[in-house]
């Protein structure tokens, strides 16, 4: 039973940077091909149903390195050394949050922006994201290695 959950947290956690591949790839470059009316008329409808999904799949998949660095603590001292690496990266990504696109997704709610200045602040927003999408992967590579040493150390 507990390598099944060591596996469904790498599956749980992999699934988050999918979904944010999915919005990088997909809604991204579709935002970006909107004007700004249409844009903000979209981004006011479905930018709250976006948000909330984003933010329980973020808090979820943050917390899985967390939980199992403080498990592996007591099983594992070199497992225990990776997944709180993974943990790290997994602050640092949802630190992006308050760094950067909090405020600007708050523009985007305003709609005060013009064609230009909203096509330039999805263009810093698709590179912020990019990034964020760096940091989500080193999270999970760490977090995968944490799982091989436990795997090499047969967890009971």
């Amino acid at each position: 039973m507990k390598q099944f959950l060591l596996y469904f947290s790498i599956v749980i956690f992999s699934i988050f940077i999918g979904s944010q591949i999915t919005e990088g790839v997909l809604l991204v470059p579709y935002w970006q091909s909107l004007s700004s009316t249409d844009f903000y008329a979209y981004y006011n409808e479905f930018g709250p149903a976006i948000g909330q999904f984003y933010t329980v799949l973020t808090i979820v998949a943050a917390l899985i390195p967390i939980f199992l660095s403080i498990y592996f603590r007591l099983k594992n001292p070199k497992a225990f050394k990776l997944a709180l690496i993974s943990s790290f990266f997994a602050i640092l990504f949802v630190s992006s949050f308050y760094i950067y696109f909090k405020d600007a997704n708050e523009l985007f709610y305003q709609a005060t922006l013009s064609d230009i200045e909203l096509k330039n602040e999805l263009v810093t927003w698709s590179y912020w994201h990019w990034g964020r999408i760096v940091i989500e992967f080193v999270s999970l590579v760490f977090l995968i290695l944490s799982l091989c040493k436990i795997q090499n150390g047969n967890i009971n």
